[in-house]
């Protein structure tokens, strides 16, 4: 069977018209990147290039609802890009998708509520951000300025916590940087400090997880 059979197919049994599968059909070839494969039979597919005609499988009748299931296993870096994007894409949409993956780098970049499972239980459930200051505690952030902090830093120290230091950078916590950061980036230009850059240090949700395998799973953290 052809890629092109093979939707249409599928497309039938959605009780889709033979109008609309055909243009259904097209659009999502086309942004796989596959519309000149269309008469090429399924059986000469590579495994990755089967991933994405699974997905627009699935994605044929543009249903609300999607399950999936490690998406971009077996996808060249190119191919999984493509699909990443299409996925942002529903879910700005309004669509909902539950996606099953081990790739946290991808969880974390695509979803807007992630369960961390164990043994078929749920044991960590939040957003990346949740999970993140409940497992890592308060976020840490990073400035540095265009000179030397000299004897400015005892002062900083007394406007927040400083765990780290350079000639011109220091590191600092604080569990409300709305007010924090503000606050202390007036009181630096008060000083005559040139900022150049205040940023959160990244923290990755595989640091999460290994926080939780580090635990023995623990208590169960729920949002």
């Amino acid at each position: 069977m052809s890629l092109g059979d093979y939707l249409d197919f599928f497309g039938e049994l959605y009780g889709m018209s033979t109008e609309k599968r055909r243009r259904r059909s097209e659009e999502l070839m086309e942004r796989f990147g596959v519309l000149g494969m269309r008469g090429k039979r399924l059986a000469e597919f590579s495994k990755g290039m089967r991933q994405r005609v699974a997905l627009m499988r699935a994605l044929i009748h543009d249903p609300q609802i999607l399950f999936l299931d490690e998406p971009t296993s077996a996808m060249d870096p190119h191919s999984a890009k493509m699909v990443r994007d299409y996925i942002r894409g529903l879910r700005s949409s309004q669509h909902t998708i539950l996606l099953c993956t081990h790739n946290l780098a991808e969880a974390e970049s695509l979803a807007d509520r992630i369960a961390i499972i164990s043994q078929g239980r749920i044991i960590a459930l939040g957003t990346p951000g949740e999970l993140k200051r409940q497992l890592l505690g308060v976020p840490l952030f990073e400035l540095h300025l265009a000179s030397p902090l000299d004897n400015l830093l005892s002062k900083v120290g007394e406007w927040v916590e400083v765990e780290e230091h350079g000639p011109a950078w220091f590191r600092y916590r604080t569990p409300s940087p709305e007010e924090v950061n503000p606050l202390l980036l007036h009181r630096l230009a008060e000083e005559g400090a040139e900022v150049v850059t205040l940023s959160e240090v990244p923290r990755s949700l595989e640091e999460v997880y290994l926080r939780i395998v580090e635990d023995g799973d623990g208590d169960t953290l729920l949002s």
